[in-house]
Formats: C-alpha cells, structure tokens, sequence
C-alpha cells in the first residue's frame, strides 16, 4: 500500500507549551502537503539538562501537553501522528523516555518506553547518562496500521541491531527511529546505521530528529531522514533547524526487497565456541 509519510525535524527548547506550539505548527504543513503518517524527533516536549526543573515540568500521560495536543491533531487533521518521545512522569515516580502513536481519531494506539540507555564518554568530553533520570523500557513494539505494519525504537535503540531484527520478523515494514542524536556521534553514525538497519531488515526507516544548537546548550545532528528497504535515501533534511522531510512509501517495495535478499527467512541458528592459545606456544 502506498502513502505519504513526514519526518518532522525540530530543535526543542526548554519550554513544553512553546515546543507544542511549533510541532503543531509543522505538523499541520506536513498534514497539508499530504501525509498521513507524521513523525516528530525524540524529546519531542523539551531537552533540558538541568535535571531538577526538568522533573519539576515533568507531567504524566493525562497531564502532557504534547500528548493532549498530538490527541487533538490527530483527531482534526485525520492522520496517524507520531510523537517520536517525550518525558513522561510514571506512576512509580520515574521518568520514561516514551513514544505515543496516535490515529486519525485522536485514539491513542501504542506507547513505546526507549529500551536501551544513552550511557557515554565522548572524545570531546561530552558525558550522558541517561539511565540517571530515564527507567529503561523492556518491551518491543509493532502496531499494525491500516497502511503498513510499524516498528519502534528510539534514538540509541539504532545500535542494537536485535531489536530491529525483532520487530522486522514480526512483520514490521517500516522501522522508525525519532532522535536526538549528537552531533558528534550523528557526523560518524547517524546515515550509516539508518540505511544499514534499513538494508538488513529489508525495510523502511523513517527518523526524525533534533537539528541545531538547543537552549540548555546541547547541539543535535539533525539530517532527518526516510530511507527505503534497498538502502536509498529517500529524502532528508540539513543539520539545523526546522524541517520537513516527505517520501512517498510503498510497501510493495518491502516484500520486493525481501525477496531478492531473503535474509530474514535465510537466518540460522548457531552455536559459539572459543578456542585460545593463550600460552603462546611455538611448534616445533
């Protein structure tokens, strides 16, 4: 089936009620240019390094002011609205990275809490720790749409290539990764893994990010992106600032993808064995 999907890319401020006013304001142009599927970045309501009042603007999923307004756009522009995350107060008094997916009738399909933690040392003294202030989630997750089956990550979630070999043997067509990726790590990473976990999977991935230098100081990479299942990019965006990015999906280039590579149902069962010649011996 054939659609039109958007890529919102955003630099999100500190202030929720501002950054739900400006993914309002993109999501409704990309609903206007046609998309039914719209994706916006990681973080979503803010980035904000200053911990105390981040939990201090902190809100649960009834609260949110990017749940509620994502909820209305759904419903008025008749689309699938993707949050790509947001932070989310939970009920045990711990923050969840989670994405939202909503349908064209403001229902709320699916949340997806981030799996695995952005726990780094950088070469230019960047240090991150998200698992100091995030609850790791422990579920995979695919919704099937009308148009297409859909796969979850977030972010970091990009370099754990199991996760997306999951949902892809489940049935996933489109694999979607909404970031804040550094601009460091994003300068080395960022294309190679989206169209290397598009290639492998012989699916579509669409990633929206955060582009620019943020208000608390962070720059984010950027370069949002939809590529297809043999690998091409379909459409991107620049390093800074606003964007949106639109391609047209098909998902019959997913069953042909997989057709012509057919590693998904080509996988073998393996076991490891190490051997060691840890004595260094020299024959004789």
């Amino acid at each position: 089936m054939a659609f039109k999907a958007a890529a919102i890319q955003m630099c999100s401020g500190v202030d929720p009620e501002r950054n739900a006013a400006d993914m309002a304001r993109l999501v409704r142009e990309a609903a206007a240019q046609g998309a039914v599927y719209i994706q916006t970045p990681e973080m979503t309501g803010a980035l904000q390094r200053d911990r105390q009042a981040m939990r201090a603007a902190l809100r649960d999923e009834t609260g949110d002011i990017i749940v509620s307004t994502a909820r209305s756009l759904a419903h008025e522009l008749g689309i699938h609205l993707h949050i790509g995350s947001t932070a989310i107060a939970r009920n045990d008094g711990k923050i969840a990275n989670r994405s939202f997916l909503f349908a064209p009738g403001g229902r709320q399909i699916a949340t997806y809490d981030k799996i695995h933690m952005f726990d780094v040392d950088l070469d230019n003294g960047e240090s991150w720790r998200e698992s100091s202030a995030y609850e790791p989630g422990a579920e995979a997750r695919v919704a099937d749409l009308p148009f297409a089956k859909l796969g979850f990550a977030i972010c970091y979630d990009v370099r754990f290539p199991q996760l997306f070999r999951t949902e892809a043997l489940a049935g996933a067509e489109i694999l979607t990764v909404p970031a804040a990726f550094t601009r460091q790590t994003g300068e080395a990473h960022w294309e190679v893994l989206l169209r290397a976990r598009a290639i492998e999977n012989g699916a579509f991935v669409i990633a929206a990010a955060q582009g620019g230098v943020h208000e608390d100081g962070r720059e984010t990479f950027g370069h949002s992106m939809i590529v297809d299942p043999w690998g091409k990019v379909l459409a991107s965006a620049g390093g800074t600032g606003e964007a949106i990015v639109l391609a047209e999906i098909d998902t019959a280039a997913v069953k042909a993808a997989r057709g012509k590579i057919p590693n998904l149902k080509n996988a073998r069962e393996f076991t490891l064995d190490t051997v060691s010649d840890a004595a260094g011996g020299v024959a004789a």
